[in-house]
């Protein structure tokens, strides 16, 4: 499956710092998502982690100084304009400070000086070292100079402290990364996602639900703030981690959806509602867990609300995104909601395909466009599905005002 990361020229500057031998798990996440990765360690990193170790993984030399037998003297020209991004990470205080100050005396920070392409830093250290005045001062002297800051994770140092300057995890840097290397055609909007099943009680112990795990839309939350977009998931029960940067509301049951959705709605600009809620809840719920009794036992349903019929009820500029997982007749019913519910799009797919729907990281959809327009997408991960998706919500949103 096609990644962000595909093809893109990387550079990853390693500093002497503990926090190193995360650096190979990043390298390693960067190679695997398709990333041409070049390692370039200062003389300290050296001293934590072998070059070799990034060499084998990266399959390219290690470049390790400005100087010596080995070395191009005009390498940290070719590296910084030949990439499409530099990661620094760890990136200790001393690194950090002569950035700030535009000191280049080795090979990364003559490199990063003379880079014109994204550089992301990723800050590791001691917390008092991270705390300490100076140290924030150059961060923020780097961020007004355009360079994306990370905030490093808050836990139990090397050292036994604890506090804000451990390294973010390796994966937290690659979505970051892949942030700055998306387009930023949602930039200014705000994007209201549902995502996942709900739970409806029928006793303290049990409850009616759906094969949902919420994949479909987490990842259209995470691929709109990749590109620029802030973004509320509204989410039910899911194991998922909440992406980077987007903010989760936990719900368990439909109505508890509704009422979160209705409050968000008005200030949003486009809704995505791939939310597997339930149709049904119990029309009661006993005080005490059920007993086994007889043979047989008749559970009583009630209708829960339809959240995008109620959504639609407060419209004023919004774009509407249904989704349909159905079993047959796929686009049939996917039309009669669309027309039902008055949306711009649905997003209709056969759930009892193997590799479509619930539990599986692929998707294969068929778009509904409310002027008639149908187009059915090949097979792609669930994270191309969203960025599909995103695409015609990003057209509609061009014809309405923010």
């Amino acid at each position: 499956m096609i990644s962000i990361l595909q093809g893109k020229k990387i550079v990853l500057g390693v500093t002497g710092g503990i926090a190193a031998y995360k650096a190979v798990e990043l390298l390693r996440l960067l190679v695997t998502g398709g990333a041409q990765v070049q390692v370039v360690m200062t003389r300290s990193a050296q001293e934590f982690v072998t070059p070799l170790t990034f060499q084998a993984l990266s399959g390219n030399p290690v470049h390790l100084g400005l100087f010596g037998p080995d070395a191009d003297p005009l390498e940290h020209i070719s590296l910084a304009q030949e990439v499409d991004a530099l990661v620094v990470a760890p990136a200790t205080a001393n690194c950090i400070g002569k950035l700030a100050a535009g000191i280049g005396d080795d090979l990364l920070t003559t490199l990063i000086l003379a880079a014109t392409r994204p550089i992301l830093i990723c800050p590791a250290m001691n917390v008092r070292m991270y705390e300490n005045p100076v140290v924030q001062e150059n961060l923020e002297r780097l961020r007004q100079r355009g360079l994306a800051v990370m905030p490093p994770d808050m836990g139990e140092m090397a050292c036994g402290a604890y506090g804000s300057g451990r390294l973010p995890e390796p994966a937290a840097i690659v979505e970051t990364l892949a942030g700055l290397l998306s387009p930023k055609d949602f930039q200014g909007y705000h994007l209201l996602v549902s995502a996942g099943p709900t739970h409806e009680d029928l006793d303290p112990v049990r409850f009616i639900t759906n094969r949902s795990t919420g994949k479909m839309g987490y990842a259209l939350a995470r691929m709109a703030r990749r590109r620029g977009a802030k973004v509320c998931l509204v989410s039910g029960p899911s194991s998922l981690a909440a992406p980077l940067g987007v903010e989760r509301l936990m719900v368990r049951t439909a109505l508890e959806m509704q009422q979160v959705l209705l409050e968000r709605f008005p200030r949003t600009d486009a809704l995505l509602m791939a939310a597997a809620v339930s149709d049904y809840r119990p029309a009661s719920f006993a005080a005490g867990k059920i007993k086994r009794g007889s043979a047989e036992m008749m559970v009583n349903l009630t209708h829960n609300p339809d959240i995008l019929e109620s959504l639609g009820a407060l419209r004023t500029r919004q774009v509407m995104v249904g989704f349909a997982a159905e079993t047959d007749d796929i686009q049939a019913h996917a039309q009669q909601k669309l027309e039902r519910k008055k949306l711009d799009m649905i997003v209709a797919n056969d759930v009892s395909a193997p590799d479509s729907g619930f539990a599986v990281d692929t998707n294969q959809v068929t778009l509904l466009h409310r002027s008639g327009v149908v187009e059915a997408l090949p097979l792609l991960s669930k994270d191309e599905v969203a960025d599909a998706v995103l695409d015609r919500v990003a057209t509609l949103l061009a014809d309405v005002p923010k």
